[in-house]
């Protein structure tokens, strides 16, 4: 794509004003004024302005890229005699040019020797030279471009700088941080940094405490601000600045922090995100799709749990899950060792914990699960892992792009055990007494049940955003809605939809191979009576012909936590002195 200079675009905007014509400027229209013809219409100043300014007259124009558009207009109708070059460009007080391809900052910009605000917003602007800045320049808004560092802004900018938004950009190294102190910005009074890719917050914070009249500081959107020292960090480190992040720094606020910022030997790189999944329901009953006059064996089972991908270093910091329920599926690649809890009996959660390496290299999206849970109307997992992650960077790219959560469903055959030689042969001892023992026996060896290892079925999907966690939030709480996911009923005929028929097909060529016949799920035995009734009633709602009503939709519920710390004496018994 070709460069664009700005120079072309304000040019654009102001031919597009037309002051040398109708209304504007001194042509044959205005009365009193040269002409040729004496026939021609003319008319006067009050005509002509109106014509400029009334909502419905086509030569009204509302100029959103300058407030001083449409007043440069009256001053062509009233003193057109004013209008030149110099004139024009030095009457802009503000200029607003966004989302107009802009990459070039060249020095006609100069011209405009008036200028205090510069909005430059969504161009492609990746690098910009102080030396084609008016001197006279307040505020200067560089959000959304694809500024890669500050080294030539930072040489002699604008002296009476009072706003400077950088956010968006590709700014975050040491030399950007450099070049962030008070000698660059004398005047500064707030300043934007959001968005950006500053991954170190003391030496930042450091540079920012040198600028001397800085009151007001964004900085949310930044890989250090998912540490939980943040906000605390800049709240004492910034003693001057009256807002951070939009929010009002109160006494008490400044108060719990007080202390933090004099933590040297405290490390502040690292994030620990809690996520919790809680209550699932809407799930369909799977024994509502048991085939009628199904084989005895195999007997299927199904139970259910929730998966997602999350960012980590191999490793968790800890896990707790309801007591009693078992840890299975973690995609871990370090070993996990369950430590004794400090907890009560009464309690009912169990950390485990799991301790691998901290090569920041090995930053890695995995695979995440609940435990299984067998199906009911609620089914509360209970479920909480918390992850300790140092590469804040890659980190922040994850949340920007959120995760997937799945509903699984795990199927299990069950076949009962062969019946031993030794308890048929007692059969023949006795033909009244030995023999009916023996009976009991075999039918007690009958039902004993070998299970096959289970299979899971992602049943459905939904994209969970964790954009607020960018935004400073330091919670998420959602409920994540995975539409229905019920099967259609059998037909008039008995056959079964696609959908239906593909989740049995599994069942079906286990029975064959096992000569049990063509086999289905079977769960119970149920009757189809039993089914229809128990269908009725859970979320659809049939009548007239087994027409359903209402569907009920599946749903989870799922927060996402970043650990903050709240006061300073929180990070006391994390430092090297107390450890």
């Amino acid at each position: 794509m070709s460069s664009m200079a700005l120079s072309v675009v304000l040019d654009k905007h102001i031919r597009r004003l037309c002051l040398d014509q109708f209304p504007c400027g001194t042509g044959s229209w205005r009365k009193g004024g040269i002409s040729s013809d004496t026939e021609t219409l003319t008319e006067d100043t009050d005509t002509l302005l109106d014509l400029l300014s009334c909502p419905h007259s086509p030569w009204h124009h509302d100029e959103p890229w300058s407030p001083q558009a449409a007043a440069l207009q009256r001053v062509a109708v009233v003193e057109p005699e004013r209008l030149d070059t110099d004139f024009v460009c030095s009457y802009f007080r503000k200029l607003r040019i966004v989302d107009k391809d802009v990459s070039v900052i060249d020095k006609y910009l100069l011209k405009f020797c008036n200028l205090q605000e510069l909005v430059l917003s969504a161009n492609r602007i990746c690098e910009i030279s102080a030396e084609n800045l008016p001197r006279t320049l307040k505020v200067l808004e560089l959000r959304a471009n694809q500024l890669c560092a500050l080294g030539r802004l930072a040489i002699s900018p604008p002296p009476r700088l009072q706003y400077l938004g950088l956010a968006a950009n590709y700014l975050g190294s040491r030399r950007d941080v450099a070049h962030l102190t008070g000698r660059q910005w004398p005047e500064l009074v707030c300043l934007d940094l959001s968005e950006c890719d500053f991954g170190e917050q003391r030496p930042l914070l450091k540079a920012l405490g040198t600028l001397p009249c800085l009151r007001t500081l964004v900085l949310e959107g930044n890989p250090f601000t998912l540490a939980p020292s943040y906000p605390g960090f800049a709240v004492d480190a910034l003693p001057r600045l009256c807002y951070l992040d939009a929010a009002w720094i109160a006494p008490e606020e400044r108060h719990r922090y007080r202390g933090m910022a004099r933590m040297r030997h405290l490390l502040v790189d690292w994030a620990s995100t809690t996520v919790r999944v809680g209550r699932m329901q809407g799930v369909p009953d799977p024994s509502l799709d048991a085939v009628p006059d199904a084989p005895e064996f195999p007997v299927v089972s199904y139970s259910y749990f929730v998966s997602y991908m999350f960012f980590s270093h191999h490793t968790t910091a800890y896990r707790e899950v309801a007591a009693g329920a078992t840890v299975r599926g973690q995609d871990l690649a370090a070993e996990q060792t369950q430590t004794p809890s400090k907890k009560s009996d009464k309690e009912t959660l169990v950390s485990i914990v799991a301790e691998g390496s901290k090569d920041l290299s090995s930053s890695i999206e995995s695979r995440h699960r609940t435990s299984s849970q067998s199906w009911s109307d609620c089914v509360d997992f209970g479920d909480t892992l918390t992850f300790v992650v140092r590469d804040l960077s890659s980190f922040k790219k994850f949340l920007h792009r959120g995760l997937r959560l799945f509903i699984e469903q795990e199927k299990t055959l069950s076949w009962p055990a062969e019946a031993s030689d030794d308890v048929v042969g007692q059969g023949t001892v006795d033909k009244k007494g030995k023999q009916a023992k023996a009976k009991d026996k075999r039918k007690k060896a009958a039902v004993e049940l070998v299970a096959e290892p289970p299979t899971a079925t992602v049943m459905a999907s939904a994209h969970v955003s964790l954009r607020g966690l960018l935004d400073g939030h330091e919670k998420v709480d959602i409920l994540c809605d995975f539409g229905s996911l019920r099967k259609d009923p059998p037909g008039e005929d008995g056959s079964r939809s696609s959908e239906n028929v593909i989740a049995d097909n599994k069942s079906k060529d286990e029975s064959k191979k096992k000569g049990a016949g063509p086999g289905g799920a079977r769960a119970g035995n149920r009757k189809p009576s039993t089914a229809k009734g128990s269908r009725k009633g859970r979320g659809s709602e049939e009548r007239d012909g087994d027409t359903p009503t209402q569907t009920e939709t599946a749903t989870v519920e799922l927060s996402v936590e970043l650990k903050k710390w709240r006061h300073a004496s929180e990070v006391a018994p994390l430092t090297p002195a107390n450890s």
